[in-house]
């Protein structure tokens, strides 16, 4: 299927760009997030007469992950779970409970944004972890997994 897209989307392209993607896709995921619309004829021209708009709109967003990210990166989010004496959770660290932490540190994120890249946090220590703001903002945020006292 033929998409325009509305937004830039990682791996497929830019604002505008008119691209060829399996139609489970757009139809599941692009089309109802408004990230792209079915590029007919008169979806081209109307995009074309609102490209200056929704550039304007998407740097706006850019700017506001930016500022985020400069806000974020660095920081230490302190976690607290039940622990073993090895030093092994019961249960584990993820990336839900990681949003939830900054989210009561005063960061607008959800629990799509954060990236475990080895998984879920299993054990006590610090780890880096990276979160995408946006898809052109990652930053990266050290999380500390503490035992939890009893």
């Amino acid at each position: 299927m033929q998409v325009i897209l509305l937004e830039k989307v990682a791996n497929l392209g830019n604002l505008g760009d008119v691209v060829k993607v399996k139609d489970g896709y757009a139809r599941n995921f692009l089309i109802p997030t408004r990230r792209a619309r079915r590029a007919t004829e008169a979806a081209i021209k109307e995009f074309e007469a609102k490209r200056a708009e929704l550039e304007k709109a998407a740097a706006e967003k850019l700017a506001a992950a930016q500022t985020q990210g400069e806000k974020l990166n660095g920081k230490t989010v302190t976690i607290s779970q039940k622990a073993g004496v090895d030093g092994r959770l019961f249960g584990s660290v993820t990336n839900a409970d990681i949003a939830e932490a900054l989210v009561k540190a005063g960061f607008e994120v959800v629990k799509a944004q954060v990236r475990l890249p080895n998984g879920p946090l299993k054990a006590v220590g610090e780890f880096t972890v990276s979160v995408a703001l946006h898809t052109d903002v990652v930053v990266d945020l050290h999380v500390q997994v503490v035992a939890e006292a009893e």
